[in-house]
């Protein structure tokens, strides 16, 4: 069964940096060797990367956690740790990555091959051989490996398509799709045939080529979740022309223009910027008994509409009988070549300005966190005193004698005296528990 699946959810975990090492050279004949700890290899990145065989992110539906492998600790004799290979995922063309824990837009995955750094592995912990100095010539200092990135990323495909077929259910959207382009939509005489969107070349006698595709789902309330429609709503955002289709064969002579003018009004309730497309309208199913009545109900209706700035191209069809189809085509191509290549990324900037100034400002956040457990036990955190903790190594005195140190450089002595911290006072980081001395 072929299932097509356009938002997901995954989690990323980039590679841990090696550990650097402590070791002194020990050579006969080499009195006084020195370090030669070597550093920790650099940890894995995740990428995301464009693969053009991609039409779903159904491949995502089993597997949502990633993790990179992590970087090689660092050897004897100045040896650098490997470093591990970078996690490649493979995604379609038009993924648009957003972070869940900020809000913002970190990427649009829209070229060929083109490749995303979504977590960025840890850098390889420093050995011994970088702490000597007239001071101390044989340090026992080595850092362990930076953590690498993690991040929680929502995936959403926005199909990548010249042209868009827009219209309520059952107005030939599939049929037309299917007569101009190699694709095998489902066609039936029900509404919500179309139950995902469908992609086809469309290939012109003149050499030009373009991609169109089906929007299903689109009634009245779309924009608000009715129907289908906010499911794939998504997917008109990046298109160029839209090819507007309106049933001519009802029985009821206004319902065309009341349809295609509700149509309208979900588009521009879902974003105001997709009535500035260039819009063919057109009329299908014209080979059935009412649509030429219709048609000319229809084009006085619009004549009558004192809203519209100016009079939409009205392209009468039947794909049934491919009569006026050829022609669509020409015109639809003589169209996309008038039309300004779509800037995709710049609309998805605008469309997520509000989240985005209301996410967290990491500049504005403090360097360390102090709190107290019910058992009076102080609590240290905040990412930047963490990410320090976890790259000593607790197994040296002269590491911990370095990390003090820098807890010191950055206040957090003198911000826990501030708090009421007393003399043996339990002090813990993550699961290490200390002894607070003045």
């Amino acid at each position: 069964m072929n299932m097509f699946v356009d938002q997901i959810k995954i989690e990323v975990h980039a590679g841990k940096g090696g550990d650097g090492m402590v070791a002194f050279r020990r050579e006969k004949y080499v009195p006084n060797g020195g370090p030669a700890g070597g550093d920790g290899g650099r940890g894995g990145s995740i990428i995301l990367k464009v693969d053009e065989g991609l039409r779903t992110l159904m491949d995502f539906r089993y597997h949502r956690i990633f993790k990179a492998k992590n970087g090689g600790n660092g050897m004897s004799k100045q040896m650098t740790g490997p470093s591990a290979e970078d996690t490649i995922i493979a995604v379609p063309q038009g993924t648009t990555v957003r972070d869940l824990d900020t809000g913002e837009i970190i990427g649009d995955l829209v070229e060929k091959d083109q490749e995303l750094v979504v977590a960025k592995g840890g850098r390889g912990g420093r050995g011994n051989i970088h702490f000597a100095s007239a001071k101390n010539p044989a340090p026992e200092i080595a850092e362990n490996g930076e953590p690498g990135e993690d991040h929680y990323l929502e995936l959403e495909l926005k199909m990548l398509a010249d042209v868009g077929l827009i219209g309520f259910p059952s107005v030939g959207k599939s049929t037309l799709l299917s007569v101009v382009t190699g694709a095998k939509p489902k066609i039936a005489a029900y509404e919500f045939t179309t139950l995902t969107p469908n992609l086809g070349m469309v290939m012109l006698p003149d050499g030009r080529d373009f991609a169109m595709a089906d929007m299903p789902g689109l009634i009245e309330g779309a924009s608000k979740g009715v129907g289908l429609g906010l499911k794939f709503l998504r997917h008109i955002e990046r298109t160029r022309v839209l090819l507007h289709l309106v049933d001519m064969s009802s029985e009821d002579p206004h319902q065309a223009i009341e349809r295609y003018r509700q149509i309208n009004k979900e588009l521009a309730n879902y974003d105001p910027e997709l009535l500035k497309r260039p819009q063919i309208i057109v009329a299908t199913k014209m080979d059935l008994p009412n649509s030429a009545d219709n048609l000319a109900a229809f084009k006085a209706d619009l004549a009558a509409d004192k809203t519209l700035e100016k009079q939409p191209e009205i392209f009468p069809i039947s794909a049934v009988t491919h009569q006026g189809v050829q022609q669509l085509m020409q015109l639809t191509a003589d169209l996309l070549d008038k039309t300004p290549a779509f800037d995709s990324e710049s609309h998805d900037k605008e469309l997520v300005a509000e989240y985005r100034a209301a996410a967290p400002d990491k500049k504005d956040e403090a360097d360390f966190t102090i709190t107290k457990d019910e058992d009076g036990t102080w609590v240290l955190g905040g990412e930047k005193l963490i990410r320090l903790f976890k790259m000593t190594d607790l197994t040296h005195e002269e590491s911990q004698l370095r990390f003090a140190r820098q807890l010191r450089h950055m206040g957090v002595d003198d911000a826990l005296r501030a708090k009421g911290v007393q003399d043996g006072d339990l002090v813990r980081i993550e699961k290490f528990v200390f002894e607070f001395i003045q």
